[in-house]
């Protein structure tokens, strides 16, 4: 049961694709009206830099407070919004505490990004975007927990674009130490098939998802979000 002294935070996850929507136009703003219309206090984003150079940001830094009431979680790493394309937005007066970048093992480059909150709700987020590999995303998942073992325990929430397509195997690694929550399909947003966007948490949180409605007309991105509503068990 949830503890009444501690009311719940919305948290959500979406991968943006760098704005590129299913109409093939790359609309920023487009984007940031759809995080807003989330209504998320804090929210995880995959592909938020582009992949090339210096990683810029795929979104405007100067619009995203204005569009979406949400302030990045700073890393100070030049032009790029996020660590591995992961970035996280909060809204102000959800203090990060400390930030964790985590580089990740596997075939390609990927990471992970661990931020610490303090507030009503002491809270560890952890922002993800696994590889295609299914070998690459055990090393990933083998990486990524025996890290957050390693730091000073705090209820934790993992979210973002875990990229495994099945529903029964492929996150046991995970599902040891945190309790596994697939929201719905999500992949690709015009017919969406896959629940390749998830949710683990540790046991000392609840977790509910909370149904989106279906977007009309081309999709910002060609995943959909999640969004979940947490509070401590």
């Amino acid at each position: 049961m949830s503890n009444p002294s501690h009311p719940a935070l919305r948290v959500a996850s979406y991968n943006i694709r760098a704005g590129l929507g299913t109409d093939l136009r790359r609309d920023p703003l487009r984007v940031l009206h759809t995080v807003a219309a989330l209504g998320a206090d804090i929210v995880a984003l995959q592909e938020a830099d582009f992949r090339l150079g210096e990683r810029p940001t795929a979104l405007p830094l100067g619009l995203i407070e204005s569009e979406t009431g949400l302030v990045p979680v700073a890393l100070n790493r030049g032009d790029s919004l996020g660590w591995h394309g992961n970035a996280i937005l909060a809204r102000p007066g959800i203090a990060a505490a400390a930030i964790h970048p985590l580089d990740l093992p596997g075939l390609e480059p990927r990471g992970a990004l661990a931020v610490d909150f303090d507030g009503g709700l002491s809270l560890r987020l952890v922002a993800v975007h696994l590889g295609l590999l299914r070998r690459s995303r055990r090393q990933q998942l083998d990486r990524l927990r025996d890290t957050l073992a390693d730091m000073p325990h705090r209820p934790t929430v993992i979210l973002g674009d875990f990229n495994e397509w099945s529903q029964k195997r492929g996150l046991g690694r995970l599902a040891r130490s945190y309790r596994i929550v697939t929201p719905g399909r999500t992949f690709p947003s015009t017919l969406p098939v896959g629940a390749l966007d998830r949710i683990a948490h540790s046991p000392d949180l609840t977790v509910t998802p909370v149904r989106l409605p279906r977007p009309r007309g081309p999709h910002a991105s060609d995943h959909l979000p999640v969004l979940a509503e947490i509070a401590p068990a």
